[in-house]
């Protein structure tokens, strides 16, 4: 596979990601940590890195509303619930593993 056919793909399959999490609003950040270890906040920071590498400047909170698909303060205004007390703990634990 030819690079720029690779990049095209990796491209669709992050606005395929992108768009997903968008409309899974009912998904929580705090989930995602500890199933995955990534959220909506560092797919927005991986963006914005990525931007400054090519010599973009952005700031974070245009990265946020690309990957939350509207502001981060609407968004969470709408979607996010406080984290619960089972949430925090295997988000705790979840942190120390990787240490």
């Amino acid at each position: 596979m030819d690079k720029t056919t690779q990049t095209e793909l990796e491209a669709a399959a992050f606005r395929r990601l992108v768009g997903h999490l968008q409309e899974r609003t009912d998904v929580q950040n705090i989930d995602l940590m500890i199933l995955a270890g990534f959220c909506r906040n560092c797919l927005s920071k991986w963006y914005k890195k990525a931007a400054e590498e090519r010599g973009l400047e952005m700031a974070y909170a245009d990265a946020q509303a690309a990957v939350y698909g509207m502001p981060y303060t609407d968004w969470k205004a709408r979607h996010q619930l406080a984290a619960t007390e089972e949430q925090m703990t295997a988000y705790e634990a979840c942190q120390k593993a990787k240490i």
